[in-house]
């Protein structure tokens, strides 16, 4: 079975950044392979909704981002090492502390803007963002 770990969250004064790093493994028994998925990244503050922010395709780096991350987050692989996903976060704010977490699912079988179609999760890592 898939499996998903993010780290890099901690806490940080607003205006900082921070980059969070999401490393799958485990891919020998699915249909999914490092070169074939979508690699996405989500938050969830306390009593809100888990909320997209980004994703990445592993087959030709194609990008989403949600309105609340243009601009400030950056998503990227690592070519050397395509199961690891990155995201940047810059200029960071109080609004942005939450759960970060990282979700995989199949090429055409997502959808970047919600949940859906993102089979396997991490545990998720705190940001938090205060002076």
């Amino acid at each position: 079975q898939l499996q998903l770990v993010e780290s890099g969250g901690g806490l940080v004064q607003p205006g900082g950044s921070l980059r969070l790093s999401c490393v799958a493994s485990g891919f020998s028994s699915g249909s999914l392979t490092p070169d074939y998925l979508v690699i996405g990244w989500f938050r969830q503050a306390p009593g809100k909704a888990r909320e997209p922010l980004s994703c990445i395709s592993s087959q030709d780096g194609s990008t989403y981002y949600a309105d609340s991350a243009k601009g400030r987050f950056t998503i990227s692989r690592d070519n050397a090492a395509e199961a690891t996903v990155y995201l940047e976060m810059k200029n960071l704010k109080g609004d942005d502390t939450a759960v970060y977490y990282c979700a995989a699912g199949r090429p055409f079988s997502v959808n970047c803007g919600s949940t859906i179609g993102f089979r396997f999760w991490g545990q998720g890592t705190q940001v938090t963002v205060s002076s």
